[in-house]
């Protein structure tokens, strides 16, 4: 008897409380809605039968169904999608402050990022205002961009001796990406360490940035349970760990180099983190401390990587518009040699004072990250506390994303979304005021918006304008005979590719 009596008083306690939670605790307001989620593994049919290569499309048939911010479960904790524009803007430009924080990493992006130690991973925070502030007003502020235009001009000299070789060698150039990336990547490398690397030097440091980019995948399985695995697969731990360590050491190699120099005319973006006082992990107070020369690795990597690939991406889709659409190339090389008026017989390239003239190349960019932007989502973001879009929870623990790619091609917003119209862009055009920062409203947001948006895009603009300009005005670009321009996308990493690789055949404009 007094067992069964104890047994009715726990079920009552538990049913009480469960029923008091329901009706006095539950939140005012629900999660968004969502496909069916089913306990611990949370939600499985949106991967429809193994289709999550075209993530994408899957998240644009849930939206069809379910509206315009939608959740989904990878395991317990929720992640909230955003396709409006409305909403991203209410979210990241009104409400910053609350959406600008970041998850809580894996744990080998922990390893890479030096736990969370970089601008792009940083909890929202004042390490993350002391990193962000250095780079913009260090390396970025308009003075500084300005004296690195002999290194810009240095990097476009080595691109074109890449496409000139390639279409002597082989007839036409087939590797058009891996031309700008390694381009762009000479010009980061110089702008990084603060001097001209030779080749073997610049592929020493792009391998070992290339064998951590690949680590996300190939050591995925290791972010699965991470107490268990660190046990069971001490190994692949191992391997991980001394990937990371051979990286540290090839890019201390020139940070270590550079520390020992004076600092030349130009400032470079490692004499900026060697002398950098950040916070103590504390908290906001006055202490402050040096960089760790992991941190230091981190940061580097970071600003290599997030200048050369998407930048890279853009160009070659730019580049492949212009052989697609042949009129558009001959408009913005009409335009430069209106612009150029007299000189134009005597120039060889495209200056950079030129590229405020010449208002049909702008519109050709825009209207290219508008189209074709490299990364269809932003990197997830975290609210700082629990709060409501559009009528719905979204909590504190778990993430939200704004689907970039969707908002360029809303056709609520643009007319003909899918037709590439640069005249957009131009004077009588729909965007023709448009505002790239989102301040005011959002139309599109290939860098991001609000708090977390890219600090590099002004810098961005200007090597896609200046890097076109000169492969249009030094070459004229055709298809390769029978063949055509393929302009199907795939997912790459994290950036938005040609599914067929670029080829074209270049024919010198000057003799």
């Amino acid at each position: 008897m007094e067992i069964t009596t104890i047994i009715f008083l726990i079920i009552s306690t538990l049913t009480f409380s469960f029923f008091l939670k329901l009706f006095l605790f539950s939140p005012t307001h629900k999660l968004p809605p969502g496909p069916p989620r089913f306990p611990v593994i949370g939600n499985i049919t949106w991967l429809k039968k193994n289709n999550f290569s075209d993530f994408q499309g899957v998240l644009r048939d849930l939206a069809s169904r379910h509206g315009p911010i939608i959740t989904l479960h990878v395991g317990s904790k929720p992640s909230i999608w955003v396709t409006d524009r409305s909403l991203a803007h209410q979210a990241l430009v009104q409400n910053g402050a609350v959406f600008s924080d970041r998850p809580i990493a894996l744990p080998t992006t922990k390893v890479i990022t030096s736990n969370q130690h970089d601008i792009h991973s940083s909890v929202y925070g004042s390490l993350w205002r002391t990193l962000r502030r250095n780079l913009t007003s260090e390396i970025l502020q308009p003075a500084r961009v300005k004296a690195h235009a002999p290194s810009r001009k240095w990097s476009l000299e080595i691109l074109v001796d890449l496409f000139e070789t390639e279409q002597r060698e082989k007839g036409h150039v087939s590797d058009a990406l891996d031309h700008l990336r390694h381009a762009m990547f000479y010009l980061l490398a110089l702008m990084c360490f603060g001097e001209k690397l030779r080749r073997e030097e610049i592929r020493e440091i792009e391998e070992a940035q290339y064998k951590m980019l690949m680590s996300y995948t190939k050591f995925s399985v290791l972010n699965i349970f991470p107490r268990v695995t660190k046990f069971l697969l001490r190994r692949k731990w191992k391997e991980f760990l001394e990937l990371r360590k051979s990286q540290e050491n090839v890019i201390l190699g020139y940070v270590n180099a550079r520390s020992k120099e004076t600092a030349g005319d130009v400032l470079c973006y490692v004499d900026t983190l060697l002398n950098l006082e950040v916070p103590t992990d504390e908290g906001e107070g006055e202490k402050k401390r040096k960089l760790s020369e992991s941190e230091i690795v981190s940061l580097c990597s970071e600003f290599l990587n997030a200048a050369t690939d998407p930048t890279a991406t853009a160009m070659q889709w730019i580049m492949a518009i212009m052989v697609k659409y042949p009129e558009v190339q001959r408009k913005v090389y009409e335009e430069m040699k209106s612009v150029l008026a007299g000189e134009a017989d005597d120039r060889e390239e495209i200056k950079e004072e030129d590229l405020g003239k010449m208002t049909y190349l702008k519109a050709v960019v825009l209207e290219c990250l508008r189209r074709y932007p490299p990364g269809h989502y932003l990197s997830y973001h975290k609210v700082t506390h629990d709060t409501v879009l559009g009528g719905f929870l979204v909590p504190r623990q778990g993430t939200i994303n704004f689907m970039v790619g969707e908002m360029g091609r809303d056709p609520k917003i643009w007319e003909d979304p899918l037709t590439f119209k640069p005249e957009r862009f131009l004077e009588n055009g729909e965007a023709y005021d448009f505002d790239m920062t989102g301040t005011r409203e959002i139309k599109m947001m290939p860098f991001g918006a609000g708090r977390r948006m890219c600090p590099g895009y002004a810098l961005s603009l200007l090597h896609l304008e200046y890097y076109i300009a000169n492969l249009v005005w030094k070459f004229e670009w055709k298809c390769v005979e029978g063949e055509e321009v393929d302009l199907s996308e795939k997912q790459q990493f994290i950036t938005m590719v040609m599914k067929s690789p670029f080829k074209a055949n270049i024919y010198p404009r000057r003799k």
